[in-house]
């Protein structure tokens, strides 16, 4: 929050935001009135948040990304050759100086478990910080998690035993940097019992999200859980605010309307996007909808929900632009992950057509381009690229081995496949269809994890 007699972003209206809308300036609480910290004080004074919980949910099925999805959840999916989608939730939660954090777990949580615990497992838990992992444990009831508030509600022990003042609540399988700390500091500011964060997308792509309502204050009016017909931005018809699911509960406050929710049974769906949230409204609480503050150093604002295969073969491709929108090299918010302990990228032979070479590409550790040619294209960890093979703008996951003579067009490429000598892979569709591989609406063959390619040769 800025200082007295200032004013903060809050809405939409005049002052221009980073993600190139315009936002209406309100007046808040003067800080020297307020018994927690100001928005702005967390870039002055780097503090670790023990009395905040986040909590993040990553039992999401990701039905929308099979078969990317076939064995493992949304979170896990590797992205841009070195990550995984979780990484950048739980690096936003560090970099937030937030380190107590809860990942709750439900469907195909192998993978995700196995990564968690190989690469974030570095929290030191004698001072009180940790990722802990939490699958369902049906402590309360006899069933899997029946929404997102029904997550949270059947770990109220765990919650209890940490006792925040706070609770952050995140979403695992979107790709942004945020600092949560500010969204805090402000939420803290204004005595708010929710806080939302938020940011403006086109109308047609509303229906997707929960989208809010605000008043000249920035109080939440309303909260449409995925409208059909998703309301417009006052001055901006072709916008609309959409809800990025990350909140800010107070949490004595939510305790208590967990417990409300959970006692009217099949009369909820005990989830916060329908029921919580537009009861907390209904009741009068203090809500609050807080615009999304950028970490990515860029003058558009970046989010990304990846929840298509299109979407996500872009969003992964966008990495290898000159100027990526998504900036990786940021020191200043490292995105962790686990590093595997490979040897540096290598790439062999030299001679006529024989030249291990990759252009306008990210290529990770262990690679080796073995007199093969690689064109816009992620190649990650472990993978192999034999002598003139050609890969084309694809995606190839870890320890994927690329015959000679292969070649591979706008592809997505699971982890572990073995490509014959000389096969071919998104140059015809009809016969990536024939072969039982996916193909996208925008024509990306997307080839399953482990998948038997020899039976095809």
């Amino acid at each position: 929050m800025e200082p007295a007699g200032r004013t903060a972003l809050l809405a939409f209206g005049r002052a221009r935001g980073q993600n190139g809308m315009v936002f209406a300036r309100a007046s808040v609480p003067d800080p020297s009135q307020s018994s927690g910290p100001t928005a702005d004080s967390h870039a002055e004074v780097r503090l670790v948040y023990r009395d905040v919980l986040a909590i993040v949910l990553a039992g999401g099925r990701g039905s929308r990304l099979e078969p990317l999805t076939r064995d493992r959840a949304k979170p896990a999916v590797p992205f841009g050759g070195l990550y995984r989608i979780i990484d950048f939730t739980l690096s936003n939660c560090i970099n937030s100086d937030i380190r107590k954090i809860l990942v709750l777990t439900q469907y195909k949580a192998t993978s995700l478990n196995r990564h968690l615990d190989q690469g974030w497992r570095f929290l030191p838990r004698e001072l009180g910080e940790y990722i802990e992992v939490i699958g369902p444990q049906q402590r309360i009831a006899e069933m899997w998690y029946q929404g997102t508030a029904d997550a949270i509600y059947q770990n109220v022990y765990t919650i209890e035993k940490a006792a925040p003042r706070d609770t952050l609540i995140l979403a695992g399988d979107h790709i942004y940097k945020m600092n949560y700390a500010r969204m805090i500091d402000e939420h803290r500011a204004n005595a708010a019992d929710l806080t939302i964060a938020c940011l403006p997308v086109p109308r047609a792509q509303a229906s997707e999200f929960g989208v809010i309502g605000v008043d000249a204050a920035n109080r939440v009016t309303s909260f449409l859980e995925k409208p059909r017909d998703p309301p417009g931005m006052p001055g901006h018809p072709d916008h609309s605010l959409a809800s990025m699911g990350i909140y800010v509960f107070a949490t004595d406050v939510m305790y208590e309307l967990l417990f409300q929710d959970a006692a009217k049974k099949e009369a909820s769906a005990h989830d916060f996007g329908r029921d919580i949230i537009p009861a907390m409204i209904a009741g009068g609480a203090r809500v609050l909808a807080y615009p999304f503050r950028d970490e990515n150093g860029k003058s558009a604002a970046y989010w990304r929900d990846v929840g298509t295969l299109d979407a996500y073969y872009q969003t992964n491709l966008d990495l290898i632009q000159i100027d990526p929108i998504l900036n990786l090299y940021d020191r200043k918010w490292p995105i962790h992950t686990y590093q595997p302990a490979y040897p540096p990228p290598k790439f062999v032979h030299t001679e006529g057509d024989r030249r291990g070479a990759a252009y306008n590409s990210i290529v990770c550790q262990g690679a080796i381009i073995s007199g093969g040619q690689v064109y816009r294209s992620i190649v990650s960890p472990g993978v192999r690229v034999h002598s003139y093979a050609l890969v084309e703008d694809s995606i190839l996951f870890d320890g994927v081995h690329v015959g000679r003579n292969a070649r591979i067009r706008r592809a997505i490429i699971d982890k572990h496949v073995r490509i014959p000598t000389g096969f071919q892979i998104g140059w015809d569709r009809e016969a990536d269809l024939a072969r039982g591989f996916t193909v996208s609406d925008e024509g990306v063959t997307v080839v399953a994890k482990g998948e038997d390619l020899e039976r095809f040769a």
